[in-house]
């Protein structure tokens, strides 16, 4: 097939996709995949080879990054379920105080938002934001985008969140997450600094019609009902210590040192190894906090959790490889003086265009990752841009990011947990969430294409 048909095809593909599962109600894996399919059949690639590639695409997703999600979901749901993330928010309101409330949310928000799920973080931290309110009187609204923000920013931005681990396998960097985690870091400051002074600027702006007078309980009554939270140092443990092996093996790796010293680093900073131990951390919480007894039942509302991402992930790993295998790349290489001069916005725009039509940031990020490809492939997207370093790879895994965050509306579930959660209708929804997540993603790929032009 000729160039401009294989655009037709590859952008009928995409609507075709966004239409399934948007309005259809298409499961996304199964939506992929029949898309998947479609478009290498419509491409005319070889009958004989598609099943090869359909299975190459998908198993090679979890080959690479599979064990990993899992561990990574697992440290999240033990922060959640022993009330270590009610610790580590106690943690942010001593250190920033309860005066500057909306920084406070927002610190806990993004700290939070880092192992656990940005819906369930939202829901576990809520009734501090109220108690707060109450205390002090701050402002609901203005708190409430803060502590959205703050878990948005690490939802998308840093692993072990599945999206960003998902995406950093996809493109090629699944193999030094402590990187991907450490540019995450750093896109998110903006990012933040954004966020904060749209929830002191809208906190103003926007009145809810019922002012939250029955709170429940206390900020000092949230924190005892929980019993005994468990130590700073177990609380942190789960999520530094995974952080810290992958930097001592990045050390090892940059030294070039040799011998069974090095080698035991180098093994402990694998991000499969590194995150295991987080979770035997997490588990050693579990223990502690007499919560051993739920292990199974947790690991189980986890894989429930995690599969479907695991699916939709190797699905898009199937879209990717067959989007390869078409010629699409070639056709797209052959016209590189206009797809080049875009750059790092490529990746951003395509993930925007799926996260607004169909909701899901996960989704968004798994699969314009997998439209992208490996960097360290000829053939990718990737090449296309010139994007063929590691730190290239990392920063079109932020650019897919600050896409998969533009934007949240009545689509998302994270647009409806924000706005029931802090009693606002739909239209004040739309000024806050929608408005706030526009502006966190736009400010993020600003960031990112700042950044590509340092370090690229």
């Amino acid at each position: 097939m000729g160039g401009v048909g294989l655009i037709i095809c590859f952008i009928v593909a995409i609507v075709l996709m966004i239409w399934l599962i948007s309005k259809v109600g298409v499961h996304p894996f199964l939506a992929i995949m029949v898309v998947s399919l479609a478009l290498a059949i419509v491409a005319g690639i070889d009958l004989a080879k598609i099943p090869g590639i359909i299975g190459n695409g998908f198993s090679g997703i979890f080959k690479s990054i599979g064990i990993v999600i899992i561990f990574g979901a697992l440290i999240g749901m033990a922060l959640e379920k022993t009330g270590a993330a009610l610790k580590l928010a106690d943690i942010v309101i001593k250190c920033v105080g309860e005066k500057r409330p909306e920084m406070a949310m927002l610190i806990m928000g993004w700290i939070v938002g880092i192992p656990v799920f940005c819906d369930s973080g939202f829901v576990v931290l809520d009734p501090i934001r109220r108690a707060i309110k109450e205390k002090i009187k701050a402002n609901p609204v203005g708190m409430a985008v803060a502590l959205s923000g703050g878990l948005y920013t690490s939802h998308v931005f840093i692993p072990p969140t599945p999206g960003p681990i998902a995406a950093a396998g996809l493109v090629g960097v699944g193999g030094n997450l402590l990187l991907v985690i450490m540019v995450g870091m750093i896109v998110s400051i903006p990012v933040l600094i954004a966020a904060y002074a749209y929830a002191r600027y809208i906190g103003t702006k926007v009145t809810l019609k019922e002012d939250m007078q029955d709170i429940g309980k206390s900020y000092d009554e949230i924190i005892k009902s929980h019993g005994t939270l468990p130590s700073a140092f177990l609380s942190l443990a789960p999520i530094f210590a995974p952080i810290v092996l992958m930097a001592l093996g990045s050390i090892v790796k940059m030294a070039k040192l040799q011998g069974g010293f090095a080698n035991f680093m180098l093994f402990l900073g694998n991000p499969v190894i590194a995150l295991g131990i987080g979770v035997i951390f997490a588990v050693v919480l579990l223990a502690k906090t007499g919560k051993i007894g739920e292990f199974n039942l947790m690991t189980n509302d986890t894989l429930k959790i995690v599969g479907p991402i695991l699916f939709i992930t190797a699905a898009g790993g199937v879209l990717g490889k067959v989007i390869a295998e078409a010629g699409f790349v070639e056709f797209m290489k052959q016209n590189a003086h206009i797809i080049g001069s875009i750059g790092i916005f490529f990746p951003f725009i395509i993930s925007a265009i799926i996260k607004t039509a169909q909701g899901s940031s996960t989704v968004a990020l798994t699969t314009t990752a997998a439209i992208m490809g490996l960097f360290t492939d000829g053939t990718s997207m990737m090449a296309t841009l010139g994007l063929t370093t590691e730190m290239g790879a990392v920063l079109t895994v932020m650019a897919i990011a600050a896409g998969a965050m533009t934007v949240s509306h009545a689509n998302d579930s994270y647009f409806w947990v924000v706005t029931n959660f802090s009693q606002m209708t739909p239209e004040q929804g739309y000024k806050t969430q929608t408005t706030l997540t526009l502006i966190m993603g736009v400010v993020g790929i600003i960031t990112v294409w700042i950044a590509s032009l340092i370090l690229l």
